[in-house]
């Protein structure tokens, strides 16, 4: 759940106009955002909202898979905002005190089996991915999406061998529409924004959802900015921008 403060800086930003403060002209130089691979995009979308809203600001992306992020940041990479796949990686930067105060949940997102379009091998559910027939890619386990597919095939009973550990989502979704493997353990959304890959669902997703935190960073070049980019994610357009991507109120 969102803290009282950052939805009190929320409330504040969409008062009003959509998604940003009343004044444009207190935003200003480049705001770094650090943000799961998953999130490219709807941050894509939501970066480009707020540099119209403030006039002359530039939003710059890293996306990547959100335990290398957290390296970074905790090893003094310069960055304003991190938006994490899930709460575990986030304690690695509040802990290490790189945290201006404590993240906000955002949103959550579930796993999907993506097949190639039409899906040739007949996967129906996590049962069907230990079959020698099928080749399959997941997460490495210190990603976020790594450890929700386990908590999956956890749930499921089901062991899995992969032939390939990636290191986040974007990489394990790739290879489904390379052709390099038969089905891989994604984001929902992941699917939704693909091209040339289907999404089947599994009930065992359910036990493996991952909520997402955002904050601004202690030593963030640009404070305002992050102040401001974040309570623009929290934001109804925000939340409209991700909503439309798939994602799932938390």
């Amino acid at each position: 759940m969102a803290t009282a403060a950052l939805l009190a800086v929320a409330g504040c930003a969409t008062t009003d106009r959509p998604g940003g403060d009343s004044d444009a002209t207190t935003v200003t130089g480049t705001v770094t955002v650090f943000a799961a691979a998953s999130l490219t995009g709807a941050f894509t979308t939501i970066g480009t909202q707020f540099e119209a809203a403030h006039p002359g600001v530039v939003v710059r992306f890293n996306f990547a898979g959100s335990s290398g992020l957290a390296t970074q940041i905790t090893e003094g990479a310069p960055a304003d905002v991190f938006a994490a796949a899930d709460p575990a990686t986030m304690v690695r930067v509040t802990e290490a005190g790189a945290a201006e105060g404590p993240p906000a949940t955002f949103v959550s997102n579930q796993l999907v089996v993506a097949v190639a379009p039409g899906n040739p091998k007949r996967i129906t559910g996590l049962a069907d991915l230990t079959r020698p027939d099928v080749q399959v890619a997941l997460c490495a386990e210190q990603a976020p999406c790594g450890a929700a597919a386990r908590r999956a095939l956890a749930a499921a009973d089901v062991d899995v061998t992969p032939v390939t550990l990636e290191r986040d989502v974007k990489g394990a979704l790739a290879k489904v529409t390379l052709g390099e493997v038969d089905a891989a353990l994604v984001y929902r959304t992941d699917v939704r924004a693909a091209e040339r890959v289907d999404g089947v669902e599994f009930p065992e997703s359910g036990e493996a959802i991952n909520d997402y935190p955002i904050v601004g960073l202690a030593d963030a070049p640009n404070p305002t900015g992050a102040r401001e980019f974040v309570a623009y994610v929290l934001s109804e357009p925000g939340r409209t921008v991700l909503t439309r991507a798939g994602f799932q109120t938390p």
